[in-house]
């Protein structure tokens, strides 16, 4: 296949652009699709986003609710299965190996090690916290978990 060989799809395809202000017989002449003067005929014209014309916008006119706790943690999260997959016995697991390896996206506040899955490998394992069944699953591997 060449590059004059590609074309869209069956029924599918590219539509037309829309040629604004090139004469009468086009259909989008002189105003453009604009119609005749008004806040939205002119350039910049139109209202921002949830605007309504002055009445009470739908954001405003909708209650409050909950809030947002500016102390929360915010913890990578890790499955104890995952680890069994990616490391070997004896190996010392922490935030810095898992970011390392891709196994975590970003540490933000730290490492959270979570229960789901099986272990069978036995592993030092270093995080900012545990669930109670991660850690109880990592030590009956032979393993340990420490908190950091």
């Amino acid at each position: 296949m060449k590059l004059h060989d590609l074309r869209p799809a069956e029924g599918g395809g590219v539509k037309a652009k829309k040629r604004l202000g090139r004469g009468i017989g086009s259909g989008l002449g002189k105003t453009s699709g604009r119609g005749h003067k008004g806040q939205n005929a002119r350039s910049g014209g139109g209202v921002r986003p949830g605007f309504e014309g002055g009445q009470m916008p739908l954001f405003r006119r909708l209650p409050k609710r909950g809030f947002t706790n500016i102390f929360a943690k915010d913890f990578a999260e890790i499955n104890v299965g995952v680890l069994a997959d990616y490391f070997n016995d004896g190996d010392v697991v922490t935030p810095e190996v898992l970011l390392e390896k891709k196994l975590v996206k970003k540490a933000k506040d730290g490492v959270r090690i979570l229960g789901n899955g099986e272990i069978n490998v036995k592993l030092e394992v270093k995080a900012q916290h545990f669930t109670k069944s991660a850690a109880e699953k990592i030590e009956a591997a032979g393993g340990k978990a420490e908190v950091i």
